[in-house]
């Protein structure tokens, strides 16, 4: 990065060194969120804002709650009754026991600690910033969430197309990014690269397919190894799936026994549960295709991250996934039901090397020109200086 943008980054985070701001969101581990957090916050502190970072403390009952409230904000179906109601309010009205809000600004992530606004006496501006697709969300959690939104001063969602109908043309808009710097992200060598993957019994001379997820029935760890079945039958290659559990998740359990059986039936299958980044790192750098063959999506920063890589992306046009894939330039986007698309453009890649060599420029170079986290600093800076200094 230039030197000029650095120092540009420096005097915008100057201009708010007075204040504090408060992160709010449902974990510190687990899941795009907490690990954008984890990457950011030290970095806006080092520039000189004062950023803090809160995560709610909550029961199972609670995160199995707020887990389908998530499934509803995708659009399926919910029994929203009243005890869910009951849960998912006290633990946030509990949360006012646990930690005094002083700060100058309040940013709430996600929907888990949403209705901390109306617990709160607000005594500053509060931003809700939301991670995934609302476009498809049940009119039934939207009425019910609607009271917790409207208090909120500024809304940011990562892309217009996810933004809630009916506030869409109130809100901000900014696009995740990754750490290029961090483990997951950072350069390392073939040698360390073929340690970790003998370390989950893959062979790095023959091609590698992969998946980075949760194991969530919107990212379609099953469709990813039906895919996989058509791809075997004419080519030799191997597919890693590597994936995590929501806390709290027993749907997520299911998915990951059913992918487990599933693959026990199939050659050349590894699944990796609750990975080290710098495993996660290696398969990515190994693979020759990465696939992300998500149902819905918000962003799918793991696309981002195999593109860095220099790895070319087969992803479903659903979400996030259409910005960071140029179809044909750097990966292909597909259908996400499509399993013969799928595998076809997989097929495509693993069978010519120059293409996927050209893909893999393309795609790095789209991610460091839109998703590093020196822009999303930025961004933030932008959005907290026009709402504290006007």
């Amino acid at each position: 990065m230039p030197g000029s943008k650095i120092s540009e980054i420096y005097r915008k985070g100057t201009k708010l060194s007075k204040y504090h701001i408060l992160q709010i969101n449902s974990s510190y581990y687990g899941g795009g969120i907490a690990e954008t957090l984890r990457n950011m916050i030290p970095l806006l502190n080092e520039i000189g804002v004062d950023v803090g970072w809160r995560a709610m403390v909550g029961s199972s009952d609670f995160f199995r709650v707020c887990k389908k409230f998530h499934n509803a904000l995708l659009g399926d179906g919910i029994n929203l009754t009243s005890m869910k109601k009951k849960v998912y309010e006290e633990t946030n009205e509990n949360f006012t026991n646990f930690t005094h809000i002083e700060h100058d600004l309040v940013v709430v992530h996600n929907h888990p600690s949403l209705p901390l606004i109306k617990f709160y006496k607000k005594r500053q501006p509060w931003i809700w910033r939301f991670h995934d697709d609302m476009s498809n969300a049940t009119q039934e959690i939207i009425d019910y969430f609607k009271s917790f939104i409207i208090p909120f001063d500024e809304y940011i969602f990562q892309m217009g197309e996810c933004a809630l109908g009916e506030i869409r043309e109130e809100c901000k808009f900014i696009q995740p990014s990754i750490d290029p710097l961090s483990t997951k992200n950072q350069s390392i060598g073939k040698k360390k690269v073929y340690k970790y993957l003998d370390k989950i019994g893959v062979d790095p001379s023959r091609p590698i397919v992969s998946q980075v997820s949760h194991f969530d029935k919107h990212k379609d760890p099953l469709g990813v190894l039906e895919v996989f079945e058509r791809i075997r039958k004419d080519m030799d290659c191997q597919l890693v799936l590597i994936g995590s559990m929501a806390r709290y998740d027993p749907e997520g359990e299911d998915i990951y026994k059913q992918v487990l059986r599933r693959s026990q039936e199939l050659e050349d299958v590894t699944i990796v549960l609750d990975p080290h980044d710098i495993l996660i790192n290696s398969v990515q750098r190994a693979s020759d295709v990465v696939m992300q063959k998500s149902l819905k999506e918000g962003f799918g920063l793991a696309v981002a991250e195999a593109l860095w890589k220099k790895t070319p992306v087969v992803g479903s046009r659903v979400g996030g996934i259409a910005k960071q894939i140029k179809d044909g330039e750097n990966g292909y986007l597909v259908d996400p039901k499509d399993y013969d698309e799928a595998a076809k453009k997989v097929m495509d890649l693993l069978s010519d090397e120059h293409l996927r060599k050209k893909m893999g420029q393309n795609g790095r170079g789209n991610i460091k020109k839109n998703f590093l986290i020196t822009r999303a600093i930025e961004d933030w800076l932008n959005v907290w200086t026009e709402i504290l200094t006007p």
